[in-house]
This record gives structure tokens, sequence and C-alpha cells, in this order.
């Protein structure tokens, strides 16, 4: 999980207003390409030293079996370096939480949450099936499917911390007190 967060009424690079908590959230990938080629490369050479004794004994069939075993397990490290292409971004500014996911096809869908009525339910805290709802407004949204449980303690935790902050008496004021400086401003 990657975590960028800015500080409140901090404007970014571009002008735009800056994110209280922005997170972007990956399935882990443990293995890279050259790790993946060097196993594979293992794997086929003591299939074929396999499949070539099976064949000197007389159970030439064997040899497919195993040829097949190498290629189930080429083509299950492949849809699994497919899925991990898919990742979900959070963030939350002033008005609005923003969920984007985007799938191992690039297709992204988006949803859109009011802050102030946002609630963070974490339904088994550690357990390795439990999931991390966001719900407001009768819209219910599971994030982080993908993460350890550790993991969605953590954002869940992130997220509630940056929830309280908006919602602070502090924060409002400030918010209060920027809006009054741009409407002078724009005044003058």
């Amino acid at each position: 999980m990657n975590r960028s967060p800015l500080l409140p009424g901090t404007k970014t690079d571009n002008g735009d207003k800056a994110y209280l908590f922005d997170a972007i959230l990956q399935p882990n990938s443990s293995l890279d390409p050259k790790g993946f080629m060097i196993l594979i490369s293992a794997i086929a050479s003591v299939s074929f030293l396999a499949g070539m004794i099976f064949m000197a004994a007389g159970a030439w069939p064997v040899a497919g079996f195993i040829g097949l075993d190498v290629a189930l397990i080429y083509l299950a490290f492949k849809t699994n370096y497919r899925w991990a292409r898919m990742y979900e971004t959070v963030r939350l500014s002033s008005d609005s939480l923003l969920v984007e996911r985007v799938s191992p096809s690039g297709k992204v869908q988006r949803w859109r949450f009011q802050p102030r009525w946002l609630r963070i339910n974490l339904d088994s805290p550690g357990a390795h099936d439990s999931q991390l709802i966001l719900s407001s407004h009768g819209k219910r949204l599971r994030i982080g499917a993908f993460l350890s449980p550790d993991e969605r303690v953590e954002l869940a935790d992130a997220l509630t911390g940056a929830l309280a902050k908006l919602r602070s008496p502090e924060y409002l004021q400030s918010t209060f007190e920027e809006a009054l400086d741009e409407q002078a401003a724009k005044a003058s």
C-alpha cells in the first residue's frame, strides 16, 4: 500500500486542492519477471529429465503429462501476473472520498462518498476473510480485498484518522478562514 498524505489546505503543483489521504492499493507480487524465468526454467529442466527417465523405462505417456504440468504452472503464473495489474486508489479531499478500481483489463470503476457521513467498518480485524467496507447514504463498497489482514487494519486506521482530522473543529475552522481569505482576495 502506497500512501502519500498531503497537508490540509495545501495546493498541488497544478493548483488543485490537495488530498488529505491518498493511497494506492495493489496486490502483492513477490516474484519479479527474472525470478519467474529462472523458476520456470528450473521446473522445465527437472520435468524434462524426469520425462526422459520415464520414456527410457517405457512409460512414454508420463512424459506428456509432465509436460502438461509445466504448461499449467506457466499459465497459473501468467494469470497471477495479469491479476496483479489490478489496483485501487483511495483519495480523500475536503468534499469527497473517491475510490477508483482499475481492473487488469484497464476498466476503471469510480465511487464517490461524502466524507462527513462516511462510515468505515472492518469486520473481524486480523482474520484472513475480514472485509473493509465503506458505507454512506445506503451505498456500500468493499475495498482492499486483496490486501493482507494486517494491511486492511492499517488502511482502516489510517483512513479513520484522516476522516477524524477532516471532521475536527480545528480543520473546519481553518477551512472556513481559508474560504473567507479567498473571498476577500476576489472582492479586492
